[in-house]
């Protein structure tokens, strides 16, 4: 159980808020573990969703001192099948978001789960920082597990890009 006494806060929308770029909760002066997951649900800057309390409970196990969230496609929605009727699911500039987060962490957990098609683009677009990037272990589909669904003392892996 996370256990501070204060947690600074933010998240990054688009005018809309139908978009989030990005999430963040620091809690002490530790390393900052980015997360990349599939898509926002309802977290915002106040209020935590059930995936995050988790990552927040896995990042502080593993010693770390925040957490930056950022996802394949940036829409919010608590149904990931709804991105696929979105014009956009992507949103504007979330590459470039994707980009300066996995630059700026110590570590990255890859974590997005089940979902195909986005997930090459990304790590081409992560390769710079291939030697930061973790996972939970593979899904049956060779993806990066998501955190909701494996035990709290999953330990952190090194991301073995698996072949398709």
């Amino acid at each position: 159980m996370l256990q501070v006494t204060a947690m600074e806060r933010s998240a990054t929308f688009d005018p809309t808020g139908r978009y989030r770029y990005s999430l963040g909760r620091r809690w002490s002066s530790d390393p900052t573990l980015a997360i990349i997951m599939l898509n926002p649900s309802w977290a915002d800057g106040s209020l935590d969703d059930p995936t995050i309390r988790r990552c927040l409970g896995l990042a502080q196990g593993w010693g770390f001192g925040a957490i930056a969230v950022v996802n394949l496609f940036a829409y919010r929605s608590p149904h990931p099948k709804l991105l696929k009727l979105v014009n956009d699911p992507i949103g504007q500039g979330n590459d470039a978001v994707l980009a300066a987060t996995a630059h700026r962490a110590d570590q990255i957990l890859l974590a997005w789960g089940s979902w195909r098609g986005r997930d090459r683009a990304v790590l081409t677009l992560l390769s710079p920082f291939e030697a930061k990037c973790r996972c939970l272990g593979h899904n049956r589909t060779g993806q990066p597990r998501h955190p909701l669904y494996v035990h709290r003392s999953t330990p952190l892996r090194p991301w073995v890009t698996p072949i398709h």
